[in-house]
Order: C-alpha cells, then structure tokens, then sequence
C-alpha cells in the first residue's frame, strides 16, 4: 500500500503521529517485517527510501527493498533490489545501505547471504553490492567486497563474518566517506552467551571507502577497515571483563576534525569514543553524560543514532530508559526500546566530552502496544533523518512494521 491510498488500521498507524506515512503492509504475509530504514537524496535531487523488508525477522527472506519520491509527501510502492524472492528462503541480502559517490553512482553495501552460516543466516555473510547509474531505476550486481579477517572471525575462511552496517555514511575531515560496523564475534573463538541474544561478544568497527567518489565498478573499489590494529572498539559486558557487547556505532564530525561515536550496549547506558586521526585510532570508549560531570544518558540495548543539523548542532534519538521499562527488563528488547526521545547537543570546546546535550524530550509514543509479525512495541529503531526544504525530517520505522516520517520542527528544536 503506498502513501496515497488510505491505510488501515488508522487507530495503529497514527499512534505515534506521524506526518508522513512512506509504507503501510497490506495484509501479505511477506513484507510485514519493515526495518533499517534510510532515506537518501538521489543524485538529481529526488528522494529513495531504502530498507530490509521480509515476512518476520529471522525467518530467512530478507531482502532490500527501495521506495522513489520527488517531494518527500508521496512515496512509490516498494521494488525488490536484492535478496530473497518473497515466500522463499535462502539467498538473503540484509541490512543494505547507500553511498553516493560525487559522480552520481549509487552504491548499495549489505550482508549478503551466501549459504554458509556462523552466528545466524542474516548477519554472517559476505559484502554484497550493486550499484546504479539512473537514479536506482535499475541495478548491476557487482563482485562481493574482500573482508579482511580478526581474531574474532572463525578461523575457517570460508565461514563469513558475522557483521552488518546500519546507517548511511559520514565524511571524515579528508572528506571520504566512512560507516559504522557491528562485528559479532564467532561463536568458534568467543566465550558462550551467557543471558542470551543480547550477550553475544561484539565491538565496533568502521569501514571507509577511499576512492568510492570516482565512481570505479566494484572490482576496483579501494575499501579500508578500521581502526587499523582490527581490534575494534570493546565495552565489558557488566560482571564479564572477558565479553564485549558493543554495536551499532553512529558517527559525527566535529567541529574541530575529530570523529564523535556513540554506541549501544548492554549497560543501561550509551557509550562514546573519540578519534583524531579519521578512525585510525579511537580513544577507550566511555560512558555518555549531558554533559561533563552530568548525568548519564540511559538507553537499552537499542540503536541511538546521532544526527548531525545544518546549523551545527547534533540530534541524539535514543530511548531514555535503562532497559527496565514497567514489568520488562534489559533482556526484553522487543518490548523497552519505546518511546523514543530526542536531545540536541552543542560542540564544547575544551570539554572533556565534547558534545553536551539538552534534557530528553519525548517526541514519538505508539502507546506501547505491540503489534506487527514479531509482535515488537519499539519505535524509532533503526530510522533516519533529512534536511531539505526547509524542513527537518525522521524518517522512522514503528514496530518494524510501518515506515513513517515525522517533521522536527524548528520552534521544536530551539525549546
């Protein structure tokens, strides 16, 4: 069902007030599952909306999906890019995002399946990618990118790592083009999940894309994984020095050069590391406060992306909770990563921390009702934010099941 039609049901898909409504599911039990959802400019200035569609997540059908707008208000049905036909399993492609180079070519990154499973079949798995020259009308499949191996892969090559990459890309101070990295570590090499899912060992990489802007075909792309030791960025899981559980990283720039990170955990809280040679190094990964000295920010193990604003300030959406949510606890991430809040931070030269950031305000609620084929009440992970026109947009999934947008609006921003 597309923007223009009249979803239903209303008393679900308005709960959290959105202003634009970019994918309602018809009732098809192979595209329910709707998630990492990235809205991008294309190159002659209209608008696409990748995301990872599939029956539930984890099923096996994964796949990429992509939605067309010229004004942001209107959005096209959905065209399979890559992965799963829908109703079948196995050749996935999960968790794709998108890179512009200045030429004009798109590039489409994701974990692609390719049959040979470690952690699970939706994140272990070579770097796929197709690229496009027409705005994404259509695409090439290109060769899988060469990840290089760490310690924490499995010490059988031909066993893909277990990793995925959730935002779109930044530009570092030399102006390349750099993303965020969860890698899991192989269960072959890393201690036993002691709680679950969620207790996985995982760190935090990067990877850049050094010549992605003279457009080469896949072959010729020259890729570099970061930091340089390949160790990744580590934070203990609580009572465990020897596990790790940090993920999803979300990248800014400073004001003076540096890279700003923050990162989830399964701590109550989110965590930050700094670099000042463009991700070569990264300093010891700490808690996040408002400010030195203040409080922490509290977050479950949940995506917290950190958005950069044109005017020089930074937008944080995380969930402002510890993980302890009315009856649910850390380990209930399907049901305490809601509601979502937003905070705006300022550069501080000289700080300690450098970003400082405004008390939480609320600013999206579904009412906590769970709904959709996981049966999930989250909101707000895993989205997006433009600016365009004049206008402040995050483009956001509710329940991993509709794909909506909600306008920050600037009176909004400077309370």
């Amino acid at each position: 069902m597309s923007s223009r039609e009249t979803p239903a049901p209303v008393e679900e898909w308005m709960k959290s007030r959105p202003d634009i409504t970019v994918y309602i599911p018809p009732e098809d039990e192979y595209t329910g599952d709707n998630e990492h959802f990235l809205v991008f400019q294309a190159p002659t200035g209209g608008w696409l909306a990748l995301w990872t569609q599939s029956s539930v997540e984890g099923f096996g059908d994964n796949h990429l999906v992509l939605a067309r707008s010229r004004d942001q208000l209107q959005w096209s049905e959905p065209q399979v890019i890559a992965g799963t036909p829908r109703g079948q399993r196995g050749g996935q492609a999960s968790w794709g995002f998108p890179v512009v180079s200045r030429q004009g070519r798109i590039y489409v990154f994701y974990t692609k399946d390719v049959g040979v499973y470690d952690l699970d079949k939706q994140t272990c798995g070579a770097m796929g990618v197709l690229y496009s020259d027409d705005d994404g009308v259509t695409w090439t499949h290109g060769e899988d990118i060469p990840i290089p191996r760490n310690r924490f892969d499995h010490p059988d090559s031909r066993v893909p790592r277990n990793w995925i990459v959730w935002q779109k890309p930044i530009r570092d101070s030399r102006n390349r083009l750099i993303a965020g990295c969860t890698q899991w570590s192989s269960p072959a090499v890393s201690p036993p999940p002691p709680a679950g899912w969620y207790s996985k060992d995982s760190r935090c990489l990067f990877i850049r894309f050094d010549n992605i802007d003279e457009a080469p075909d896949p072959q010729r792309l020259a890729v570099t994984w970061l930091p340089s030791q390949g160790e990744g960025l580590a934070v203990a899981y609580p009572g465990r020095s020897d596990l790790s559980v940090a993920q999803e990283p979300s990248l800014v720039l400073l004001p003076d050069g540096r890279l700003f990170c923050v990162m989830r955990t399964f701590t109550g809280k989110i965590w930050f590391t700094l670099s000042d040679d463009d991700g070569d190094s990264w300093s010891e990964p700490r808690m996040l406060r408002y400010r030195d000295g203040g409080e922490p920010v509290l977050q479950p193990i949940a995506s917290c992306p950190l958005y950069p604003l044109d005017d020089g300030r930074y937008v944080l959406v995380f969930h402002n909770n510890d993980g302890h949510v009315g009856p649910y606890g850390p380990q209930d991430a399907l049901y305490n990563r809601h509601p979502a809040y937003l905070s705006i931070a300022r550069y501080v030269e000289g700080a300690e921390q450098p970003l400082w950031f405004s008390p939480p305000k609320l600013f999206l609620d579904n009412g906590g009702q769970p709904t959709g084929p996981k049966g999930t009440n989250e909101i707000a992970t895993y989205p997006s934010l433009t600016q365009w026109n004049g206008k402040t947009i995050l483009w956001y999934p509710d329940r991993k099941y509709y794909l909506l947008g909600k306008i920050i609006p600037a009176a909004w921003l400077e309370e």
